[in-house]
């Protein structure tokens, strides 16, 4: 199914921050080409683990790497160079709309304990995520006020800029175990996080981004 923009989206999820080094970037990130000649790796990148409930074309869950900012004529914005969702209308609209490459997996969410979340992605019946966490009490305001997500993606020769404002209700989480297969996301099991934020009862929209078209041809590979 087509579903245009703007999308407004609810859910809850994870939020991992790492400062990522460049050299984990360059092995590991999965980057395309303009990502790889553009990054700068002066800022904190993160890996975000989502249930949506609610979007436009109805619940799903995602996986994503955003490794750090990347460069545009001097301006800073963040990327997405790898990314699994359990829809295929989410993946098919995430590039069309937004240039979100976005790909096909299956997601299980299972809870031991009341506080305890256990994830895991596969693709074709085999496991290549799985991440156990524990959820703490102190809950928190969270916003795309304080930490902009604005996003630079390729399709075709154009550069898609979307500005997705979101709000949530945070707390932090403890990381007790992650599991990752290396060919087909980054293993972030080799790093520490600066912090993992459980996120609850978020709200999020992604508009209609602004096109740059033809940006890639005219200057700048």
């Amino acid at each position: 199914m087509q579903a245009p923009p703007p999308w407004k989206l609810e859910g809850n999820g994870y939020i991992f921050l790492y400062h990522f080094p460049k050299y984990f970037v360059e092995k590991f990130g999965f980057l395309a080409d303009y990502q790889a000649n553009r990054f700068v790796g002066d800022f904190v990148g993160t890996v975000m683990l989502v249930d949506y409930a609610s979007s436009a074309v109805g619940s799903y869950q995602e996986l994503l790497f955003i490794p750090g900012r990347l460069n545009f004529d001097k301006k800073k914005v963040f990327s997405i160079s790898k990314i699994y969702v359990s829809s295929q209308d989410s993946v098919e609209n995430g590039i069309a709309n937004w240039g979100i490459p976005k790909d096909l997996a299956d997601f299980t969410i299972t809870k031991p304990t009341a506080k305890e979340t256990i994830v895991e992605v596969l693709i074709e019946g085999k496991t290549f995520f799985k991440v156990h966490l524990r959820d703490g009490s102190f809950k928190f305001p969270i916003s795309t006020q304080f930490f902009p997500l604005k996003l630079a993606q390729k399709l075709g020769d154009d550069l898609l800029i979307t500005n997705s404002p979101a709000k949530g209700k945070a707390t932090f989480a403890k990381l007790l175990n992650i599991e990752i297969n290396e060919a087909h996301f980054p293993p972030i099991s080799q790093l520490k996080p600066l912090s993992v934020l459980a996120v609850s009862d978020f709200e999020m929209e992604f508009p209609q981004p602004v096109i740059l078209g033809n940006y890639f041809s005219e200057v700048k590979n």
